[in-house]
C-alpha cells in the first residue's frame, strides 16, 4: 500500500475542506463511493502502463487527484482518472484525492489545480502529477500550462519527464535521496533494471550529477557495441563540441547530447511526447 495519501496531496491535503465539499474542491472520496462514468469512451487499458502507474502510487503515493461529480446519497460520477483509481483499488486504498466537479465547473477546477501547483511545499513529482493532469484531463498544452503556472514551456517539459522514471528511482527522488537532476540523467537508459541499479549506487554513494551521466553514457556507449568510453586513458573531448552541445541545447529548449569519437559521432536529441517532437522540428526550420 501507498505510504502517502497522494503525492500532490501534502499540497492537497491543505486545500481539503472539513466540511462538505464544493464544486472545485478538494476532498479525500471513498473508493467503493466512485461509480463508474456511463459515458467513458476508452474500454480498454494498456496493462503495462496501469502496471507502471500502480508501481508509482504504491512508492511516491497519489500525484494526480481523480475527478468527481457529486451524486446523490455521497455517491460520485467518475469524471477523469480511470487508471488512478483502478490503480488505487489494485493497492487496497480505501479513499483517494479527488477535485469535486459539477457540470459548468470546468474553469473553476483548472483554478484550483493551478492554485495547488503555485504553493511552495509540491516536489517536483507533485508538480510532475499536476501539469499531467491539467494535459490530460483539461486538454491543455505545455506552453498553456506554464502560462496558467508561471514557468516556461520547457520547465514544464523538463519536469513531466520525470514521471516516465520507474517507481524505484520516483521514490529515491522523493525521499530526497536522488536530486531531479539525477533522475533526469537516468532517462537516458533504456534499461530500467540498471536505471534503478545506478540510481541505487548514485544516492547510497553519494554520485553527483555528473557521475550519474557519465555511467549513464558509458553503458549507451557499451550497449551500441563500442566500448566503455572511460579506461585507463582519459579520452580528451574537444572544447568545441562541448560549446556545440551546450548551444543545440539551448537552441532546441531540450537535452542535446554529442556523442564524438574520430571526428565523427551521433547527435542525440531528447524529447518527451510527439508534441515535443514537433515543437523541435519546427525550431529546425
Amino acid at each position: 500500500m501507498a505510504t502517502r495519501r497522494s503525492g500532490l496531496g501534502r499540497g492537497l491535503e491543505a486545500l481539503i475542506p472539513q466540511g462538505e465539499p464544493t464544486a472545485g474542491s478538494f476532498a479525500m472520496v471513498p473508493t467503493d463511493a466512485i461509480d463508474p462514468n456511463p459515458m467513458q469512451p476508452r474500454t480498454s487499458f494498456d496493462e503495462g502502463a496501469l502496471e507502471a502507474l500502480t508501481a508509482s502510487i504504491r512508492e511516491v503515493g497519489m500525484l494526480q487527484p481523480i475527478v468527481v461529480q457529486p451524486e446523490a446519497d455521497g455517491r460520485h460520477i467518475l469524471v477523469a482518472g480511470e487508471r488512478r483509481l483502478r490503480a488505487s483499488k489494485e493497492l487496497g486504498l480505501k479513499e483517494i484525492p479527488a477535485v469535486i466537479r459539477t457540470v459548468d465547473s470546468e474553469k473553476s477546477l483548472v483554478e484550483a489545480l493551478v492554485e495547488n501547483v503555485q504553493r511552495e511545499n509540491l516536489t517536483p513529482l507533485e508538480e510532475a502529477g499536476a501539469f499531467q493532469q491539467l494535459m490530460e484531463d483539461f486538454g491543455l498544452t505545455h506552453q498553456e500550462v506554464g502560462d496558467r503556472v508561471g514557468k516556461s514551456r520547457s520547465a514544464i517539459t523538463n519536469t513531466l519527464r520525470l514521471l516516465a522514471l520507474p517507481a524505484a528511482i520516483q521514490g529515491l527522488m522523493e525521499r530526497g535521496e536522488l536530486t531531479p537532476g539525477h533522475a533526469r540523467a537516468l532517462l537516458g537508459l533504456d534499461d530500467k533494471k540498471y536505471a534503478i541499479h545506478i540510481g541505487e549506487r548514485a544516492a547510497e554513494e553519494g554520485w553527483s550529477v555528473r557521475q550519474v551521466e557519465d555511467a549513464v553514457r558509458d553503458r549507451t556507449d557499451s550497449s551500441a557495441g563500442s566500448g566503455p568510453v572511460r579506461n585507463n586513458v582519459t579520452e580528451i573531448r574537444p572544447v568545441a563540441i562541448s560549446e556545440l552541445e551546450v548551444r543545440l541545447s539551448e537552441k532546441l529548449d531540450t537535452k542535446v547530447k554529442i556523442d564524438y569519437r574520430n571526428n565523427k559521432g551521433v547527435v542525440k536529441i531528447k524529447y518527451s511526447s510527439l508534441e515535443d517532437l514537433e515543437r523541435i522540428y519546427r525550431s529546425l526550420y
